[in-house]
C-alpha cells in the first residue's frame, strides 16, 4: 500500500517543477502562461494568483479533455502551451502535472512549494474581488491545520 507521500515521490522524477520566483520572472516575459489552480473552489475564492483558472483536482481529467460537461476550453486547448499547475503546497500539483503529461500536455509544470511558497516569497495574491491580499493573511490561511483525529493512530 502506498501513502499520499509515496505517490508524490513516485511522480516527482517524471515531472517538471518550477519555483515561485522563477514563475514570477517567466510571467514578466510571457504573461500568456496558463496558470491552472487545482485547489477546491472555497480555497480559490479566498486567494489566488491573478489570472489563474480554477479547475478542482477532482474534475481535472474531464476538464482537460473535450466532450465532457466539465470541459474547460481554456485548458483543453493548451496541450502545446505552457501550463503551470498550482495548489497550496505543491503536492496535489505534482500528481496533476503527471496526469496532464499522460493526457498529452507537452509543457506542464508543477509550482514547487505551491501558494505557500509564493506567499512566503512575498509575491502578490488576490482575493475574489481582485484586491491584493496581505502577506500576513496568506501566512495564516496557508498554515497547516491538521486536527488530532487526522493524525495516524499510535
Amino acid at each position: 500500500m502506498k501513502s499520499f507521500a509515496n505517490l508524490i515521490d513516485d511522480v516527482l522524477p517524471e515531472i517538471t517543477e518550477i519555483f515561485p520566483w522563477d514563475l514570477d520572472e517567466k510571467l514578466k516575459s510571457n504573461p500568456d502562461i496558463t496558470l491552472l489552480d487545482i485547489r477546491e473552489p472555497y480555497e480559490f475564492e479566498v486567494m489566488r494568483i491573478k489570472g489563474s483558472i480554477n479547475v478542482p483536482r477532482g474534475v481535472l481529467e474531464s476538464a482537460c479533455d473535450w466532450g465532457f460537461e466539465e470541459t474547460v476550453p481554456e485548458i483543453a486547448c493548451c496541450r502545446d502551451r505552457e501550463v503551470v499547475v498550482i495548489c497550496r503546497s505543491g503536492n496535489r500539483t505534482a500528481l496533476a502535472a503527471y496526469t496532464m503529461q499522460q493526457m498529452g500536455y507537452n509543457n506542464v509544470a508543477s509550482l514547487k512549494t505551491g501558494l505557500t511558497g509564493w506567499n512566503d516569497y512575498e509575491l502578490p495574491l488576490v482575493n475574489n474581488e481582485g484586491k491584493v491580499v496581505d502577506i500576513e493573511e496568506g501566512d495564516v490561511f496557508f498554515e497547516p491545520k491538521v486536527r488530532p483525529e487526522q493524525m495516524p493512530p499510535k
